[in-house]
């Protein structure tokens, strides 16, 4: 289980992140800050689970995390940009995960990203990344939260695409993760609350760009094309037959590499 004390000690990101709590288990670390932030508590805050029994995903989706096979965490923060660019946080979160895996990963191990929220090692994801809005009288706040698989094992996987840390032979103690994410994280919120934007370096580290993607926009709608990088909004630029097209989070039901 992840020791709050030994992630302070290890943290260089206090002006941004001053409070981390750490629960062995809870129903969602996203609905936990959400729930403080609309009670009126301050940003900063850094909720942190061994266990998590009622997390959701993009379009509702269920993510439950078994008892120290992964860790979930959550960040209360106040982004400075316009909310048109709030679409980068959950791209700045992947940035910040693949960067701290990577770090004990082998040099073979290809951590890469997925627009908009996937954290991919050898093509088979083993983090996902959920941002929300929360309305408040003084200021809207978000709600960054994400999951790292751990330990999880093939049988444990929730779909077949699925990886871990354990799976990949990355052997990496759950504070320094925890530590390294969220010290990745407040460098890269702080480079984008100053530019608005991280283009240049989202684009070197995701397998979208340059690939072959299948866009399912909704039900009956779907688009093919090349991913061609982000725009300023953080949107995903697909090169299509008929020119290049834009997709926010928030349109697209599902982005695959073809």
């Amino acid at each position: 289980m992840p020791d709050a004390d030994t992630i302070r000690s290890l943290l260089t990101c206090s002006d941004l992140l001053p409070t981390v709590e750490v629960v062995a288990a809870t129903g969602s670390t996203n609905a936990d800050l959400a729930a403080r932030a609309r009670a009126g508590g301050p940003p900063g805050l850094v909720r942190i689970a061994a266990e998590q029994t009622a997390g959701r995903g993009r379009l509702d989706r269920t993510w439950v995390s078994p008892p120290g096979a992964s860790v979930s965490l959550s960040l209360l923060v106040r982004p400075e940009p316009l909310f048109p660019q709030w679409g980068w946080l959950s791209l700045l979160a992947g940035m910040a995960v693949a960067g701290a895996v990577a770090e004990f990963a082998p040099s073979d191990a290809s951590v890469r990203l997925k627009w908009p929220n996937d954290v991919l090692i050898r093509s088979r994801k083993v983090c996902g990344i959920l941002s929300e809005r929360i309305e408040r009288a003084d200021g809207a706040l978000a709600v960054v939260g994400l999951g790292i698989n751990l330990s999880l094992a093939a049988d444990d996987l929730p779909v077949p695409t699925a990886t871990s840390l354990a799976m990949e032979g990355i052997v990496a103690p759950v504070d320094q993760l925890v530590a390294a994410v969220l010290n990745r994280f407040a460098v890269l919120y702080g480079e984008w609350s100053e530019r608005g934007a991280l283009r240049a370096e989202y684009t070197a580290v995701c397998a979208s760009i340059g690939a072959p993607l299948s866009i399912q926009v909704d039900e009956g709608h779907r688009v093919t094309g090349v991913g061609d990088g982000v725009d300023e909004y953080g949107r995903l630029l697909v090169r299509t037959d008929a020119g290049v097209r834009a997709f926010a989070v928030g349109d697209v039901v599902h982005a695959r590499l073809d």
